[in-house]
């Protein structure tokens, strides 16, 4: 049994009243303030860590800029801070990958610094070390956010709040219906990163390159690695398959390395800790444990037995346990697995994507991938909740089923999803109306003037 205390109530002091408040500082939160900020109204993102970024500061290849044809899809402002992280060395261009469609390689601790420069040349006001611990409500809107810190409890009020958390955190204490995982209640397990130095990438490509059959990969054809000195590695599953049989624990069926920007570090992508719910203090702390006890043996199979890291040393692990999935709304439209496949156009598209279902398997170190052939749209009304007024979602906890989610969950469409939140939530404000009630022809014609991509043409939306 569960026990319980009642909370004497009490008066909590509003720290700030403000236009737009974004909770979560991650790809998606980060665009969305800059969005939400570009004509002078006041925005405030609150951040729980101390830094914003999110994933991109974990050591992972931002995917998806690029469609399954090769184009460009993701534009905008997230190319702006793509360019922004190239003016300092700390970015690639847009890679194409067999697998994954685009790779863009960033380094962490610059996304840090140029991120969190460019909201405070927004004028954005960020607040660090806050966590969303509820929310103010008049019946069914949303009237601002009840923040935690060790200044104690305050509340942020704002005319129109955006729920970057990745996690529906702002939503689930709103009231938002929210779903978790698959139909058995699994998500998609977390990895914990963590990076070696002393590679020789050289050595690693050109071995892939030139004995194929002895160090295979999936789906990444042999001559890729023959002519791209960063990429990305998948596969070596029949190395894993010895290293087991020799003792060693590995829970992936997959060797996955992403080269650094820097000569020599690899970021390796191979702990899995199924189980985890990334909603649950406890459990993260499990898998922070767990994922730190299996870089150990990861560590030695590398290098034991791929060439390249016999005198690899580690450097680093991420700041945080990656996670790939909790809650996911449900808002007034679904987007399903059929939708991906078929390419599905949609009227109120605000963001295009490309990346295919992309399944990490709940239990067990396995993985499923299918391609829909070219690119997809995520409609607004996926970021539009149900029952609750005043919000909009933004992220890979939009409404999707647990199946959509595993292709619009990376790094390049949430961002994307998060400029279209941020200018909407412009526009709600501006017009003194609902997010759910802005002329969506209005956002989709800003988004192509400010430089974002949709399968619409300006000439579309005139008529």
């Amino acid at each position: 049994m569960i026990k319980t205390i009642t909370e004497p109530a009490r008066e909590i002091s509003v720290r700030k009243e403000t236009d737009v408040l974004v909770i979560g500082g991650g790809p998606s939160g980060i665009m969305a303030a800059l969005a939400a900020a570009e004509d002078g109204l006041n925005v405030m993102l609150v951040e729980s860590r101390s830094f914003v970024g999110g994933n991109m500061t974990i050591g992972l290849p931002i995917l998806g800029f690029l469609g399954q044809k090769g184009n460009q899809i993701i534009k905008g402002l997230p190319q702006k801070l793509i360019d922004r992280l190239k003016a300092v060395q700390a970015s690639s261009e847009h890679r194409p990958c067999p697998l994954h469609m685009s790779l863009t390689l960033v380094e962490p601790e610059a996304v840090k610094t140029v991120a969190l420069q460019m909201l405070v040349e927004s004028k954005v006001d960020v607040l660090f070390y806050a966590f969303c611990a509820g929310v103010v409500m008049d019946g069914d809107e949303l009237k601002g956010v009840i923040i935690e810190s060790k200044a104690g409890r305050e509340v942020i009020l704002a005319k129109t709040i955006i729920d970057c958390s990745g996690d529906a955190d702002v939503a689930y204490r709103a009231g938002v219906p929210c779903e978790y995982g698959n139909e058995n209640g699994g998500v998609q397990p977390p990895t914990l990163m963590f990076c070696l130095g002393g590679v020789d990438t050289e050595k690693l490509r050109t071995s892939i390159a030139n004995e194929p059959r002895t160090y295979l990969t999936d789906f990444i054809p042999a001559e890729y690695f023959g002519q791209n000195n960063q990429f990305v590695l998948v596969g070596m599953r029949n190395l894993i398959k010895q290293a087991q049989d020799d003792g060693l624990t590995l829970t992936t069926e997959r060797t996955i390395l992403i080269t650094g920007l820097r000569k020599g570090e690899v970021w390796v992508n191979m702990t899995r800790v199924s189980g985890v719910n990334g909603t649950d203090p406890g459990s993260l702390t499990h898998g922070e444990i767990e994922g730190r006890h299996q870089i150990i043996d990861i560590q030695k199979y590398l290098i034991e037995y791929v060439p390249g890291f016999e005198n690899a040393y580690f450097l680093k692990t991420a700041p945080f346990l990656g996670i790939r999935e909790t809650r996911r709304i449900q808002g007034q439209y679904t987007m399903t697995r059929e939708d991906i496949m078929a390419c599905q156009h949609f009227d109120d598209a605000v963001a295009v994507a490309s990346y295919p279902l992309d399944i990490h398997h709940p239990q067990g170190g396995g993985c499923t991938l299918e391609w829909c052939g070219d690119c997809y749209d995520i409609p607004y009304r996926s970021l539009i909740p149900q029952k609750i007024k005043n919000l909009i979602v933004a992220g890979r906890c939009i409404s999707t089923t647990h199946e959509a989610m595993s292709a619009i969950r990376v790094m390049a469409p949430c961002m994307a999803m998060g400029e279209a939140a941020g200018r909407a939530a412009k526009m709600a404000v501006r017009r003194g109306i609902q997010p759910a009630d802005i002329n969506v022809k209005e956002l989709q014609q800003e988004l192509l003037e400010k430089g974002a991509y949709l399968r619409i043409a300006k000439e579309e939306l005139a008529s």
